[in-house]
């Protein structure tokens, strides 16, 4: 048995698509190729196996989604899961959130930052830098959008470059968007142990 959630977490929970995903076994070459499937692929998640259905999207979403979150130079990597954290939770995203807290504290070795926001939202105390991303990602996020100059100017002040200020727009944009695909798509659960 399996419930959905709707509390945010570093636990990753299993997203349970709606749409039956395409199996990889009957995959047509297009959809392998817009999967990028290569014979040491182990694993292709059920939600890239869902947008599989659409080959020409997904041949465009797999590499702007690695541009955005991997590309090297601009902002860390850890402060674009920030950014996509703060889209993650405005779009009350349970996966999207505990990925990128996840990924988030895993590659600060430390916790405390994704603590603190799971606790007290908004709230939280963070650092000045991480305050700037984190409200900045949040209300870009919103419907409609409320980030503005005076968040660019809370941006700049905390010392982000422009290449990091674009980086944190594409974060943040990337996950507004893919926060609501996945709403429609599917939702997080967590199996229920039974005793």
């Amino acid at each position: 048995m399996s419930r959905i959630i709707h509390k945010f977490t570093r636990n990753v929970p299993h997203w349970q698509p709606r749409v039956t995903p395409v199996k990889l076994a009957e995959a047509t070459e297009a959809q392998l190729e817009a999967l990028q499937v290569t014979p040491s692929n182990t694993k292709v998640s059920d939600y890239v196996l869902t947008l599989a259905h659409d080959v020409e999207s997904l041949k465009v979403r797999s590499p702007l989604f690695n541009a955005i979150m991997y590309d090297p130079g601009g902002m860390s990597r850890a402060e674009r899961e920030l950014g996509a954290l703060g889209a993650s939770m405005v779009n009350r995203c349970i996966y999207c959130a505990a990925v990128h807290a996840d990924r988030h504290a895993k590659i600060e070795k430390d916790t405390s930052v994704t603590d603190a926001l799971f606790a007290k939202g908004e709230d939280a105390d963070l650092s000045d830098r991480n305050r700037a991303i984190f409200d900045f990602a949040r209300k870009s996020a919103e419907a409609p959008p409320s980030a503005g100059a005076a968040e660019v100017s809370a941006l700049r002040d905390a010392g982000l470059s422009d290449e990091e200020i674009l980086d944190l727009i594409l974060s943040s944009a990337l996950f507004g968007w893919a926060n609501r695909l996945m709403h429609v798509l599917g939702d997080p659960v967590r199996k229920e142990v039974s005793a």
